[in-house]
């Protein structure tokens, strides 16, 4: 296959894109002290520099005393790191690049006794991390509205300091995706019961990081039938329930949808070959973004016994070029064969995919 569909550039509003790959966002662990330092912006640039024509970061905490859930990942918040990403947006931009902030919130993911935060508990819709169990914190309306306040600060901050857009994480089974999810959502208020209420929490995020930025300034939304609690979970089961979950999210004001499934190729419903970015667009009329084992022979999800991301070969990229070109979506999240290969898009453009190294769990170790 040609690959001439995945150089081609994008622009929406002020976003200008050299060509439609993105780097996945990866949490990575090597942030002491929840600050972004000299290594985060070399690995970083080093993509940029690669060929990469827009780079999602890691997902960063917002400013919510229970947001955290992981040792070493970087915050959006404080003078410090604020100015160690204001100094990663300037490198991504002088190589060439574009770079989005994910701005998140663990949720139920995080246990108390993480640091720096301590014994503060998980915050969840329900006090529930995976369904019928109990032992988290239950949000407060006034819990709900401060974390609300936290996403629209930090995409405030993401436009002050220069970057692209901003990207909100509401999937995978954290906070957002926790209250999309029936599951984890019992709640009885305004932000549970239908598809629709579900969504009520994730719609005034949008909101209030809208008003933050104003019309222009691209707000993306990464989203997820999967949960790292139960990869068979599923939000909707049909493209009219689908629509129902997406289109108040997509009038609340987000730009582009970034759809995560474990592998890209495969079909969301039946009766369709469509992904779930396929799907997405078809529904919205707004840009998707694929993701999932792009250029790998095999899924991230680990072997029995192991907790990091699965090893995996170099794979044939026919199947993604002949959809991109068809444009069932419009931009290509690349994982793990960008941790193995930071020039992975220059490499793909030259033609030399041969070349290309496979992806191996030692790598998460380092930033190279």
């Amino acid at each position: 296959m040609t690959n001439n569909a995945i150089f081609q550039p994008f622009t929406l509003g002020g976003l200008q894109l050299k060509n439609r790959i993105v780097m996945a966002p990866m949490t990575r662990n090597l942030s002491p002290d929840n600050v972004p330092n000299d290594n985060n912006l070399a690995y970083y640039r080093r993509r940029a520099e690669g060929g990469t024509g827009l780079i999602i970061t890691e997902g960063t905490c917002v400013n919510h005393i229970a947001a955290n859930g992981y040792p070493d990942v970087p915050y959006f918040w404080g003078e410090e790191r604020l100015a160690g990403w204001q100094r990663i947006a300037d490198a991504v931009h002088e190589a060439g690049g574009s770079i989005v902030p994910q701005l998140w919130h663990c949720g139920g993911m995080r246990r108390a006794g993480v640091m720096p935060e301590g014994d503060v508990n998980g915050y969840t819709p329900s006090g529930m991390n995976v369904p019928g169990k109990v032992n988290r914190h239950e949000m407060t309306g006034q819990d709900i509205q401060d974390v609300i306040r936290a996403f629209a600060e930090g995409a405030r901050d993401a436009k002050a300091l220069g970057f692209d857009g901003v990207e909100i994480h509401g999937a995978h089974g954290y906070l957002l995706d926790q209250f999309f999810w029936e599951g984890t959502n019992q709640r009885t208020d305004g932000y549970g019961g239908s598809l629709e209420a579900r969504g009520r929490f994730v719609t005034e995020i949008i909101e209030a990081c809208r008003d933050a930025v104003g019309p222009e300034f691209p707000i993306l939304l990464r989203f997820s039938q999967w949960k790292q609690q139960d990869y068979a979970a599923r939000l909707v089961d049909n493209p009219r329930d689908l629509e129902r979950f997406l289109l108040p999210l997509s009038e609340a004001g987000v730009d582009i949808f970034h759809c995560s499934q474990r592998r890209f190729w495969e079909p969301e419903f039946d009766g369709s070959d469509l992904n779930l970015a396929g799907w997405t667009r078809r529904i919205t009329g707004k840009p998707t973004i694929t993701v999932g084992s792009v250029g790998l022979n095999a899924d991230f999800i680990p072997v029995p016994g192991e907790a990091t991301f699965r090893e995996a070969e170099p794979a044939s990229l026919d199947e993604l070029l002949r959809r991109l070109a068809d444009e069932e979506f419009d931009l290509v999240a690349v994982g793990r064969a960008m941790l193995a290969n930071s020039d992975w898009a220059s490499r793909v453009a030259a033609g030399q995919s041969e070349s290309l190294k496979p992806f191996r769990k030692e790598m998460l170790a380092t930033l190279d």
